[in-house]
């Protein structure tokens, strides 16, 4: 009962897969700003499982001082937080100039 409970890394790699392609069909078939960070977002958590799963994967290998996964995705969670003040800032100025978040709308750098 116990072996059946218990997930190896490929598990974690196919989560991480399926969020990741989940972002990226978000990044490539959404026209709205908002989604599209959101999109990003999943994009950036796939990456933090990966790293996770495979230092969880060294760990159970005998690697008990490996830890990097875990600075790795703590760089992640800060880099994504930076990414979504910055993002939502963005959002918020063409939002009051433009009255829109699509961004098919957006055409700022159009000469």
């Amino acid at each position: 009962m116990q072996a059946a409970l218990t997930k190896g890394p490929a598990d974690f790699i196919l989560l991480s897969f399926l969020l990741f392609s989940i972002g990226v069909a978000g990044v490539l078939m959404r026209r709205n700003i908002l989604i599209i960070f959101m999109s990003i977002e999943l994009i950036l958590n796939a990456a933090s499982l990966n790293f996770i799963a495979f230092t969880r994967y060294w760990q159970t290998m005998g690697r008990t001082t490996e830890h990097m996964g875990h600075v790795f995705t703590i760089f992640i969670i800060v880099v994504a937080a930076a990414e979504a003040v910055v993002g939502l800032g963005i959002v918020i100025a063409l939002y009051r100039n433009r009255q829109t978040v699509a961004i098919d709308e957006i055409d700022l750098l159009k000469w």
